[in-house]
């Protein structure tokens, strides 16, 4: 089975901070992929900024460099690498200074009104800065979009402050808060799932859905982010955005249609929906953790503090709670929300674990009836499992086994699955901002942590450690188990 690509209409897109790491490992691969696919049109252009002087030359070999590994020996991308790489240009900028915006200017405007993108993947301390230049120069008209990464601020004020600035020089429709968690190929199938097939929709209910886990688990520490991270931690950096849309998107009603804003509003619902956590509740609600020395893909790491540099930091790098949503198709049904790095295995899933059979016909010797689990798995090896009870084969008595129907999409369909990246860039150029946050979204979310960061801040309680290479704290343990549940593991 092959993939269907849709190419897009001719486009500039400008990468502010070009010369990232966002940019050469996810964005310029991303473009190459979709270019490689007939994509993108030829007469596109794609344009890095940063401050660092360096001709176009030079960044073309710079990008050229990354894509070494998406390249690898495949000669059907080592044929479109030199034309992917003439499509690119270099323009030295400095976002908190007004000289060379009228340059930079000029020379977009020079293909009139063509579809602009302007993708800023720089601190979020610059938005405010580039889209005011942006809006001076003109830069914000026509068929211009902008893409703002998370996380946009620290907190609802701060949120607020970079919404009110971007919403200046932009409308609304031209904005797109970029989640690329809602670009993967499985959130997209959870939608399907729901509202193509009769067969799951009827039970998506507190009367048959016992409680719901999302699993975000990452094997990497800080990396090159220990300046960020050490400011925001797992809350801010995972729960605001990534594990709240994914929530949204299990727990939302029916669209009344697939439109962006019909999406958009059944999420907001949900958020608004969401029981509040306060300092009453917030340390039977929450688990904060940190990551001390361990053992993580098959070597000793240091534990956080040391990859810091301090000796003391109450930042979280790994978080667990319970969320509840306060409606009548979900009262009652608890949703464990986990999220951390250096953990036992890279995976980010979504369970959906159905109540058990009311009763059970079947002896002892048959086994335990287990209760029916659908299985979303985002990363890696993305697909979706519904496990079931069946008899085992064989004669010599009834014996059930609990086993899952499997469905990989890289088994069932046999070509590349794009990554989020490539689907929501194409998504900007075309102006489709369903996958993308909406900023009384962005609101209803940051009202929702507030309270849980204060609580923290009233208890003042120290993350509790954990070892790197295990599932995070026993506590994220006792938050599932003292319910009668626990966290999901494939074997089980």
């Amino acid at each position: 089975m092959t993939a269907k690509t849709v190419p897009v209409d001719t486009f500039d897109l400008v990468i502010f901070g070009g010369t990232g790491d966002l940019a050469l490992r996810k964005l310029l691969p991303g473009l190459f992929r979709r270019y490689a696919d007939g994509q993108i049109p030829e007469d596109s252009r794609i344009v890095g900024v940063a401050r660092d002087k360096q001709s176009d030359d030079d960044y073309r070999a710079k990008v050229n460099e990354a894509l070494v590994p998406v390249v690898g020996s495949e000669p059907s991308l080592q044929a479109k690498l030199a034309p992917f790489l003439q499509k690119l240009g270099y323009h030295a900028l400095d976002a908190t200074k007004d000289e060379g915006w009228q340059g930079f200017a000029d020379e977009l405007m020079t293909h009139g009104d063509r579809i602009r993108v302007f993708y800023l993947s720089t601190s979020p301390s610059l938005f405010v800065d580039i889209c005011t230049r942006l809006n001076a120069h003109g830069l914000n008209q026509g068929k211009s979009r902008v893409v703002i990464e998370k996380p946009i601020g620290k907190d609802s004020a701060s949120a607020a402050v970079i919404n009110d600035a971007v919403g200046s020089a932009f409308s609304e429709s031209q904005i797109f808060r970029i989640d690329h968690y809602l670009g993967k190929e499985t959130v997209q199938n959870l939608m399907a799932l729901r509202f193509a097939n009769i067969l799951f929709e009827p039970l998506w209910n507190s009367n048959y859905v016992d409680h719901v886990q999302i699993t975000v688990a990452e094997t990497v520490g800080l990396e090159k982010r220990a300046g960020y991270y050490d400011t925001s931690g797992a809350l801010r950096d995972m729960v605001q955005n990534h594990l709240l849309q994914l929530l949204c998107m299990v727990s939302m009603e029916p669209p009344a249609a697939m439109q962006a804003d019909a999406v958009r509003d059944e999420k907001l619902k949900v958020l608004r929906s969401l029981r509040p956590i306060d300092a009453e509740d917030a340390a039977q609600m929450t688990v904060r953790g940190q990551y001390r020395a361990g053992a993580s893909n098959g070597g000793a790491v240091p534990g956080y503090l040391t990859e810091l540099g301090r000796n003391d930091s109450r930042t979280e790098t790994f978080v667990a709670l319970k969320a509840e949503v306060d409606n009548w198709r979900w009262a009652g049904v608890p949703f464990y929300l986990r999220t951390g790095k250096r953990l036992a295995e890279r995976v980010s899933e979504i369970v959906i674990a159905f109540r058990p059979v009311p009763h059970s016909i079947f002896d002892q010797a048959s086994g335990p009836v287990m209760a029916n689990k659908l299985v979303l798995r985002l990363q890696p090896d993305e697909g979706v499992k519904l496990w079931l009870m069946i008899k085992d084969p064989g004669p010599g008595g009834l014996r059930l086994q609990h086993v899952p129907l499997d469905m990989s999409f890289a088994e069932a369909f046999g070509v590349h699955q794009p990554e989020a990246y490539e689907r929501l860039l194409m998504d900007v150029v075309r102006g489709n901002p369903t996958l993308f946050m909406r900023r009384d979204e962005v609101e209803a979310a940051w009202k929702w942590i507030d309270p849980i960061l204060a609580a923290w801040e009233t208890l003042r309680e120290a993350p509790k450690p954990y070892t790197a290479g295990s599932w995070g704290p026993s506590a994220a343990v006792a938050l599932i188990e003292r319910d009668g549940r626990t966290w999901h593991e494939d074997a089980t």
